[in-house]
């Protein structure tokens, strides 16, 4: 029985708190704690993988209007055999990782190239074009572990911005052959927080799915909100203020840049509060600031700070590809809050049950507003489905 338990509580720590209905314990942010579980500790390779078997398809697409500069940072598993490269607008560059791959993916800007040489306005990693470490803040991230839980057999991936905002991205998943079930209203999400890029106001869509599968979207922002959406403290490069030191000027009338990248609080101030270090690592004492407040309100499915967990991350069973798209073209979704409850089905049991695959094929469904709580307490369905995965997985050991 005690070992039951100690299987449930481990298990129970890789769902997001906020589908279980109870308020997170955890120490550190999630990604320590999947790390801590996976089961495989791989020191990182350089890569490419040499196992064909093993490959897993990791896609970056531009979508935006000028070149951009991807960089890719492997922390664990093997990685595609680059730290970055140059991509034009419109296009795309298939590469490879392995299956118990972990790293991130973020846009670089603004770059001066001179062979081996990149230095850039957003995103530099030491002024090389191949990248060996993450990049300089503010850089929007998206971040997978391709082999977590406790058996390496799920898939932990967030879109970030912990380490501030340069560019909008999306994610969108590959199904695999044991995973096509998986309907891409669950998994393909987006954070656009660039005025200009918004599409017009809508509760759902399809510009990450299908028509049978509608995703849940922020419904309220628009191209002129969410021009002053970061703080003005942390506006990376912040426009003169005319007559500064004289008289003040009202920093919401000042026109900013369409180019707008904002630091974190961390970044911005560099403090032990913001950052969520010393005495303030502790998730019932490192509390959102105004910039994860103002993150949370223009892409509600983005990581804000160190502890935002519950509502930030995606885990879906192991297997598919995923492409990375900077600047998607439609609006910031919101699954997590929306569809919580599916997710946490599909996490805890490792399968959809006819009803949720309905249910996520129903637009009013999908556009009713879940609020905060939205799939807090899991039914009676999702709570057999979890002990049936520990009974099973208990046999299995």
């Amino acid at each position: 029985m005690s070992r039951l338990l100690f299987i449930f509580v481990t298990f129970a720590s890789l769902v997001p708190a906020a589908h279980l209905g109870m308020p997170t314990h955890r120490k550190a942010h999630w990604q320590a704690e999947f790390f801590r579980h996976t089961k495989r500790q791989i020191p990182a390779k350089r890569g490419p993988p040499e196992d064909w078997e093993d490959k897993v398809p990791l896609v970056v697409t531009n979508k935006c209007e000028t070149t951009i500069w991807p960089g890719i940072a492997t922390q664990s598993g093997t990685g595609p055999g680059t730290g970055g490269f140059e991509l034009a607008p419109g296009n795309n560059k298939t590469l490879w990782v392995a299956a118990d791959w972990q790293g991130r993916v973020w846009g670089r800007t603004n770059c001066t190239v001179n062979g081996e040489s990149c230095a850039c306005k957003t995103g530099d990693c030491f002024s090389k074009l191949d990248c060996e470490f993450s990049g300089a803040t503010p850089a929007t991230l998206a971040e997978f572990n391709l082999a977590g839980g406790v058996n390496g057999m799920q898939t932990f991936y967030d879109i970030s911005l912990v380490d501030g905002y340069n560019l909008p991205v999306g994610i969108s998943y590959i199904p695999g052959k044991n995973t096509t079930y998986i309907p891409p209203n669950l998994t393909n999400c987006a954070c656009i927080a660039t005025a200009g890029w918004l599409s017009s106001n809508a509760k759902t869509g399809t510009f990450y799915a299908n028509s049978t599968f509608p995703v849940p979207l922020e419904p309220d922002e628009t191209n002129q909100s969410i021009e002053n959406w970061c703080p003005w403290p942390n506006l990376a490069f912040p426009p003169t203020k005319p007559g500064d030191g004289v008289y003040p000027y009202p920093d919401d009338n000042i026109q900013r840049p369409a180019f707008s990248p904002c630091n974190s609080a961390c970044a911005a101030s560099g403090s032990d509060e913001d950052c969520c270090v010393g005495k303030y690592h502790d998730p019932n004492v490192c509390k959102p600031s105004s910039y994860s407040k103002a993150v949370k309100t223009v892409c509600p499915d983005a990581y804000s700070f160190a502890f935002d967990d519950q509502k930030s991350t995606f885990i879906i069973p192991k297997g598919g590809g995923w492409e990375v798209v900077m600047c998607p073209s439609g609006r910031s979704t919101d699954i997590l809050r929306q569809l919580g409850k599916e997710l946490f089905e599909l996490a805890s049991g490792g399968s959809l049950s006819m009803r949720s695959i309905r249910m996520l094929r129903n637009t009013s469904y999908v556009e009713t507003g879940k609020g905060a709580a939205g799939g807090l307490t899991p039914s009676t369905g999702l709570t057999a489905a979890l002990l049936a995965s520990l009974i099973a997985f208990l046999v299995m050991a």
